[in-house]
This record gives C-alpha cells, structure tokens and sequence, in this order.
C-alpha cells in the first residue's frame, strides 16, 4: 500500500504542476480548454480501471462513485470563481493566477480535510452523525439555490473582510481572499460526501486528487456548460441527499457500492437529458414567437 501511496502521490503532484502551470502561463482557446478537459476526465475515470485490477470492483466502484461527486461539486466552485471574477472586476490578466492560486488553496484544504475526517471517524464513531447532518444541509441549500446567482457583497464573508482588509491594499487581494474563503466551505462540503462512500483514505484521497485535475481548463468551459446543464444543481442537491441518508442509517441498513454509482451517474444522467430538453423546448418556443420575415 506505501508504494500505491507514493506512486499516486507523485503522479498527482506532476499532473498538478504541469496543469496548474500551463493554466498560469496563458488562458487556453476554447478548443484547448475541451481537449484537456476531456483528457484530464478520461483520466480520472481510467484510475478506476487501475483500481479494477488492483484492489477490485468494490474500491474502483466507490472511487467512480466519489470522483463523479466531487468533479460535479466542482463545477460549482468554479462557478463562485466566475462570480467572483466578475464581481471584483479582474482583468483578463490577472484571473489566471488568482484562478492558479485559488485552485492550489483548495488542493491544500482538501488534503487537510481528508486527513483531519479520516482520523476523527476512526476515533469517534458518532461523528459519523455529524457528517451525515451537515451533507443534508449541504443538499438542502443547493436545492434552495437553484438557478439564482451568487451574491457576493450580501455574504458575510464579504462584510469580514471589508472591515480588516484597508483599501490601499492591492487589487486581487479581495477576490483571493473571497476565493480562499470559499474554498474553506467547499472543503467542509464535499469531503464528508466522499466519506459517505467510502472510508478507505486512499480511494478517497484518489477521488479528490483526480477531481481537481483540468480545473484550469474546466473553467473556461464553465459559462456554457453550466447555461446549457440548468439542473445540475438540482442533481447534486439529489446526489447529496441520497449520500447523507446513507451515512445517517450505515448502522441500520448497508447498501451495495453498486447502487451508489447508479444513483450517482442515473442522477447525473437525468440532470444531463433534462437539461438538454428543457434547452430544446424553449428553442423550440422561442422559433415559434419569433414573427415572421416580413415579404415583398
């Protein structure tokens, strides 16, 4: 297992470093920003066929399971970004690096989080309570959310900060210290949704490493893939009620590492194809209102 640890270990830190490094360097075209998100997914999803080989379906199973929620969870981190960007008014030259910055803080805080949750759940087994309650609030503000914008200046964060941060300081320090701060909430979120499905700190840890790989490039992709899948938030509202039931009742009822990658990539799938045809009707409506092209 020491060896696994230290060949994942290097691995993730390479392909961080190239990521993170290339994304500092320039903003990739759209075409780019595609290609690597598709390379960086695919090989996240092939870790699972390693595991597969290695350790059996019952880890590559939960890996899947855990990957596909926090690379979802993510799209909504770098929502907040975006938000945020645009809030602040960042030029175009500096969102790369506060964007590199940002994404290395929550690289941090996730290792943090992963070792800090391993090692309370070993000691305390009610904790496990704790978890499942604060994934259910999780699930409940992402259904309450909805659609609705993000508003930075009415969070409290926001407020803390205008007081402690003087006004001669420089420009990108705001939206990095609001990114840094979200990211904090978004630690607290998605690891104990991973520790739902599995406690095995390896699987878990190889989830989030592989989660954060392409968030360079994912971002740039993120305004047209969040217009386009409209009710992912309500899928992940469902993902993430499904995994705190499941952790609130482990002691009464265990439930196959099957089942929780159905109702992971079902619940993905419907938000997808619901989505997709909610786009298609209002296209539809919209050709319909349009009036006609006046003639002669």
């Amino acid at each position: 297992m020491l060896v696994s640890w230290i060949a994942l270990t290097v691995f993730v830190l390479a392909a961080l470093a190239f990521d993170l490094r290339s994304g500092a360097r320039a903003a990739p075209s759209m075409r780019s920003a595609i290609v690597w998100s598709v390379v960086w997914t695919g090989l996240g999803v092939a870790f699972a066929g390693v595991l597969l080989a290695t350790e059996g379906a019952g880890d590559a199973g939960d890996y899947l399971s855990g990957f596909l929620i926090e690379k979802s969870l993510s799209l909504d981190n770098l929502f907040v970004f975006a938000v945020l960007f645009t809030f602040f008014g960042v030029p175009e030259e500096q969102r790369q690096r506060v964007l590199v910055m940002g994404i290395a803080g929550a690289i941090v805080l996730r290792t943090i989080f992963i070792i800090a949750g391993a090692a309370i759940l070993d000691q305390f087994d009610w904790f496990t309570y704790v978890l499942g309650a604060l994934l259910a609030f999780t699930a409940y503000k992402i259904a309450r959310q909805g659609s609705d914008e993000v508003d930075p200046e009415s969070s409290r964060t926001m407020k803390v900060l205008r007081r402690v941060v003087p006004d001669s300081a420089p420009a990108s320090l705001m939206p990095l210290l609001m990114i840094a701060a979200f990211d904090v909430m978004f630690a607290i979120d998605s690891i104990p949704a991973i520790f739902a499905i599995t406690r095995d700190t390896f699987v878990v840890f190889a989830a989030n490493a592989f989660s954060l790989l392409g968030m360079v490039s994912l971002f740039f992709l993120l305004d047209g893939l969040l217009a386009r899948f409209r009710y992912l938030n309500q899928g992940l509202a469902v993902i993430l009620g499904y995994v705190a039931l499941k952790l609130l009742l482990e002691d009464v009822v265990h439930i196959p590492e099957w089942v929780n990658l159905v109702v992971v990539v079902g619940t993905l799938g419907i938000a997808v194809l619901a989505s997709m045809r909610r786009d298609a009707a209002d296209a539809a409506s919209a050709s319909r209102e349009a009036p006609a092209p006046r003639t002669g």
